[in-house]
């Protein structure tokens, strides 16, 4: 990098920082008034690297430890749920940063004119773009910290607050594997970027959660079983659509579900891996648990005879559950999935 990039990159860094290097570590720290071992613990959890005692920490690095630290000392977070704190918000914005800089910044940044380097158009480029992206950022996470304290404020217990019954799904292209040895780097990123927002706007759509993409699989999470059960069948209908995309098998099972750091474990998670993996190809399963919720809440029948009744009620199902046969499930036992359709 020529020297006048440096000075350029530097100042870009200022420019999004807000300030200047002056502290190493141990000043910072020091500033901060918090221990060197606990600040160590904050950085390495926001995944920061260990930098020995450089002098390139800001005025913004020692607000920050004493920000965490205070809420420490008031006793509003105890140490461990301090450092949890750190630790999943630097992952989230870690991944968010990434994204802007590959996706978004290195497409604008494309030098105008020959002889111009990509550094001295992103300056003025990130000057314009930071003051609204961090009031956008703000907004954003407000809104989603509104809709995940609805939640809470709603759970009937404190036990439900860590261990909840919801719906868990995942959704997964069939034959990717075979795909990344056919397909150009580029297309297969276009490829993965397509099935993400699509199954990304679709969770949304019908009201359930992401809860995080793997490349080929999403995962999402609903409080109920009819807007899992529409959020599978939406994608399958609407990634069908797609000439372009692979097949799709969807698993969905329901039951107590642990959620850390807006991830989600258990049992529950683990069947509808599995329900996934053995699903037919743009097909929906579900275990017996997510069928016994759709038929109680009248919106799929206990059987086809039944729904053939004739006293009108067949016109309020929505979902039609045929059984598969029962099959072991590595860790799992015994299960019997359920083939989920649409009715009429």
């Amino acid at each position: 990098m020529a020297e006048n990039d440096e000075n350029i990159a530097l100042r870009i860094e200022q420019l999004i920082l807000g300030a200047e290097r002056q502290y190493t570590p141990f000043q910072a720290a020091r500033a901060a008034g918090v221990p060197m071992d606990l600040a160590s613990r904050f950085w390495r959890a926001m995944g920061f690297p260990d930098i020995g005692q450089a002098r390139v920490l800001t005025e913004s690095d020692v607000l920050a430890l004493r920000r965490l630290a205070g809420l420490v000392e008031a006793g509003l977070l105890s140490e461990s749920m301090a450092i949890q704190v750190a630790r999943s918000t630097g992952q989230t914005t870690a991944r968010l940063a990434d994204w802007q800089i590959d996706s978004f910044l290195e497409g604008l940044t494309e030098p105008p004119e020959p002889g111009m380097t990509r550094t001295e158009v992103a300056y003025p480029l990130v000057e314009l773009l930071l003051p609204e992206l961090e009031e956008f950022l703000v907004y954003v996470w407000r809104r989603q910290l509104a809709a995940a304290t609805g939640r809470v404020v709603q759970a009937q217990d404190d036990d439900e607050m860590v261990d909840r019954r919801l719906a868990v799904g995942f959704a997964d292209l069939v034959g990717f594997t075979r795909l990344t040895r056919r397909l150009e780097e580029e297309q297969l990123g276009e490829l993965v970027e397509a099935f993400e927002t699509t199954a990304a706007d679709q969770v949304a759509a019908q009201g359930g959660r992401l809860i995080k993409t793997l490349g080929d699989e999403v995962l999402f999470a609903a409080d109920d079983a009819g807007t899992a059960a529409d959020i599978g069948l939406r994608l399958v209908e609407t990634l069908g659509d797609d000439p372009m995309m692979p097949e799709l098998r969807v698993g969905i099972a329901f039951g107590t579900v642990t959620t850390r750091m807006g991830d989600v474990f258990g049992n529950t998670v683990n069947l509808a891996s599995r329900l996934t993996s053995i699903a037919p190809k743009d097909m929906v399963l579900v275990d017996g648990a997510m069928r016994e919720e759709l038929t109680a809440a009248g919106l799929a029948p206990q059987s086809e005879k039944a729904a053939d009744t004739g006293d009108g009620r067949a016109a309020g199902y929505r979902f039609a559950l045929q059984p598969l046969y029962q099959r072991p499930v590595r860790g799992l036992g015994i299960v019997e999935p359920w083939l989920l359709s649409r009715r009429g």
